[in-house]
């Protein structure tokens, strides 16, 4: 819920997905979502730290290694789908995910509260992609 605050979408995408998971002391920190889509192709649905780990690495250890098991996989592209703002962006793109598309109004016609991030609401998604073929 730390990453999508509808579970009505989460329960969509949850099945025949991958997941992984960072942990602490036997303790779940942070998790990904992954559904493969075909033999090359996987989009990451989910990814979220508890927020008292945040900002310590956790996020990008746990995307780095979900993203090198993807290509273990033979998995050549993973797509996803974000806000046009905020930290998850630079994050992603740190990753090396780049801007695909955008779908206009997405968060306005797919969910049913409103999205907000530093005071301004998210209304359209950027789908971003990843090669993992290129080193």
């Amino acid at each position: 819920m730390e990453a999508d605050p509808s579970e009505e979408c989460i329960q969509k995408y949850l099945k025949d997905s991958w997941c992984y998971a960072a942990l602490e002391d036997d303790t779940v920190i942070g998790i990904c979502v992954v559904k493969p889509e075909n033999n090359k192709l996987a989009e990451l649905f989910n990814i979220a730290v508890s927020p008292d780990c945040q900002a310590k690495g956790t996020g990008s250890k746990l995307l780095k290694f979900t993203l090198d098991s993807l290509k273990n996989k033979g998995v050549q592209r993973v797509e996803l789908g974000t806000g046009t703002f905020g930290y998850q962006l630079a994050f992603y793109q740190r990753q090396g995910f780049r801007v695909d598309s955008i779908r206009k109004n997405f968060f306005l016609d797919h969910y049913v509260e409103p999205i907000f991030e530093q005071g301004i609401q998210h209304k359209d998604m950027l789908r971003l992609v990843c090669d993992l073929t290129v080193e």
